[in-house]
């Protein structure tokens, strides 16, 4: 347990230090942190609503934060290019972000091919319903979104990586709200850069 223990939390840092420069990176997180919060509490009462919360507003604020905020120049304060980041990361690197994002967001046309998804949902007869179909396309997505990526680790890595990631992942709203609840704060004052990521390298 205590190597398991270390190794969520290696993979916690690293996912911090090389990829969360940025307050307003931070800032979005936050915010889909606590939708994604909100989500897990739909799972309990419509999954296909929770899917539809976690994918439209936890999703677009956590990944446009990648996209577009966080800097891919040379990292400084860890001494690594963008490109050594991108090679390195356990999970979905950007690359492999764009291709998941640009894969969900095509997703919706399968029931152009088949409006009821080959018979598995109910015929949309109004925009609810519809909504409700591709919320629970959405979340099959994510479900294979993270099998695959625990199936190529433990492949690549070995179980405990993978196994650890997977718990990564699904408790990431809960340590990101520890972890970033005064980044908007930091925002407002003018902190564009988290300068607690270059002085913990300084010590």
């Amino acid at each position: 347990m205590a190597s398991f223990a270390e190794t969520l939390r290696e993979q916690r840092w690293d996912d911090h230090r090389f990829y969360h420069h940025s307050r307003i990176n931070q800032s979005l997180h936050f915010i889909s942190a606590i939708s994604f919060v909100v989500a897990y509490a739909f799972l309990l009462i419509n999954p296909a609503i929770s899917s539809l919360i976690g994918w439209l507003i936890g999703m677009t604020t956590r990944q446009s934060g990648h996209f577009f905020f966080e800097p891919k120049g040379f990292d400084t304060a860890n001494n690594v290019t963008h490109e050594y980041k991108e090679d390195v990361k356990v999970g979905y690197n950007l690359f492999r972000k764009y291709v998941l994002m640009g894969l969900w967001l095509v997703s919706p046309a399968v029931f152009l091919l088949s409006p009821t998804f080959f018979g598995t949902l109910p015929v949309a007869n109004d925009t609810w319903t519809f909504m409700l179909n591709v919320g629970w396309l959405w979340l099959g997505f994510a479900s294979i979104g993270v099998v695959v990526r625990v199936a190529q680790l433990i492949a690549l890595q070995g179980v405990m990586p993978a196994i650890a990631w997977a718990v990564k992942i699904f408790t990431d709203p809960f340590h990101d709200i520890k972890l970033y609840h005064r980044a908007p704060l930091a925002l407002l004052r003018g902190e564009l850069i988290d300068p607690s990521i270059a002085s913990h390298h300084a010590h």
